[in-house]
């Protein structure tokens, strides 16, 4: 196999969405931080209420999807088609806003750790417009491994040959082919994943060290992977925990205005008006 190196780092930076909610953006903070067909990483970690306590009230989206992983805490979904999901510790959220969703993400608790991730795909534009689909994926269903090195490994999405085990993630009928890991090195173990060179992918790191063929990763960042067939980590003393997300490409102009992602500035456009006049389904 040969292997992926890094092709650039974008480390995260400050920032805040929603009502407030403090958090870290990697890829995603500027235009040229994308990495198709990823259009945005967020990462929140506080045990301070203040920083997540007013959530994200209703905001519409359309012409991409959107998922949020939870590693700690109680947060609730609702949106304008009826779909109510109750995201875990543990849990994902897959929604494929399409032509169109009205949602709201509210934390469910007071006090205590919220940690998790927010990551945005953006849609093909042949799909840009097909009906808004939601999945809540509750903790137990998605699958869990560990290999004889003590290196876990969580699959949310896609398909992974992992410690003798061939295990498919939860998450289906989406579009891209996602592969979507979350991995936990045991402390200077290392480990060698195939990633088939057709998608497009990056690592992000938020705890522990690691190292990608022989670069260090800095913390908090994302390491954009280059051509190859697959990905080799090794974790430093401590260990490391990261999440390994990689898509098929789109190739299309990507002209975006706030929650709303299309290919051309009529769409944006169209879109503002159907949310002004009440026919953003």
């Amino acid at each position: 196999m040969s292997n992926r190196t890094i092709r650039r780092v974008i480390r995260a930076v400050n920032s805040s969405d929603g009502a407030g909610v403090r958090l870290k953006r990697s890829v995603g903070q500027s235009m040229g931080a994308r990495i198709d067909p990823f259009l945005m990483l967020d990462a929140f970690s506080s045990d301070s209420p203040d920083d997540y306590i007013a959530g994200f009230p209703a905001h519409p989206h359309r012409g991409f999807e959107t998922v949020t992983y939870m590693l700690d805490g109680l947060m609730r979904h609702r949106d304008h088609l009826g779909h109510e999901g109750l995201l875990r510790s543990g849990g994902v959220q897959w929604m494929t806003a399409g032509r169109g969703v009205i949602h709201e993400e509210m934390p469910q608790q007071e006090q205590g750790l919220m940690r998790g991730f927010q990551l945005w795909v953006n849609l093909p534009a042949a799909e840009k417009m097909k009906p808004a689909a939601y999945q809540n994926i509750e903790p137990e269903e998605v699958p869990e491994a560990v290999d004889e090195q003590g290196n876990k490994i969580r699959l949310v999405a896609g398909e992974l040959s992992f410690a003798g085990r061939q295990l498919k993630g939860p998450v289906t009928g989406v579009s891209r082919q996602p592969l979507f890991v979350d991995l936990q090195l045991a402390a200077g173990a290392s480990l060698e994943l195939p990633l088939a060179q057709e998608l497009a992918g990056f690592v992000y790191l938020f705890e522990g060290a690691v190292k990608i063929g022989d670069k260090d990763l800095p913390s908090e960042s994302a390491a954009e992977l280059g051509e190859g067939d697959s990905v080799s980590l090794r974790a430093g003393d401590d260990g490391a925990r990261l999440l390994l997300l990689a898509a098929k490409p789109i190739g299309e102009p990507v002209v975006q205005y706030g929650p709303f992602v299309m290919t051309t500035s009529e769409e944006i456009e169209q879109a503002l008006r159907d949310y002004r006049d009440g026919t953003f389904v």
